[in-house]
């Protein structure tokens, strides 16, 4: 036992030293679960910069629909995280690039999961209306 003990515990220490120094090989913008990437946070002004580029797009906020009465990035859609499997109805083109925020990013990070898994191809994370800097709607 006290072989075993010698062998395992300095190769139990190593293991955790690399994952810790690595940090399991996630990045911190890129989002994973498992091998599978679910979706990647961009900041507010790489998501504006996107929006120059494209058209169509949709601005979802997955906040309740008093905090989004409280104020929103203008021309966003109110979907709150509770009720997202509706985005469907509303929704319909599952290439619609979508820009998904929330309150700090905790739940447009569910969201996005969620949104990918429904099917949509074009979701990106940006956070929070806490870091926005552009105009809100009152």
């Amino acid at each position: 036992m006290k072989r075993l003990t010698r062998i395992l515990l300095p190769a139990v220490i190593a293991l955790t030293a690399v994952l810790i120094l690595t940090g399991c090989g996630s990045s911190a913008d890129d989002k994973t679960v498992g091998d599978k990437k679910t979706y990647r946070q961009v900041s507010p002004e790489e998501a504006a910069a996107m929006m120059e580029e494209e058209t169509d797009y949709i601005i979802l906020d997955v906040r309740t629909q008093e905090e989004y009465s409280e104020g929103h990035i203008e021309g966003s859609k109110n979907i709150p995280l509770q009720n997202i499997e509706i985005a469907e109805t509303i929704i319909k083109n599952k290439d619609t690039p979508l820009f998904v925020y929330c309150r700090s990013g905790g739940r447009s990070a569910q969201a996005t999961s969620i949104l990918k898994r429904m099917g949509y191809t074009n979701v990106e994370d940006i956070g929070g209306i806490l870091s926005y800097r552009g105009k809100v709607v009152r």
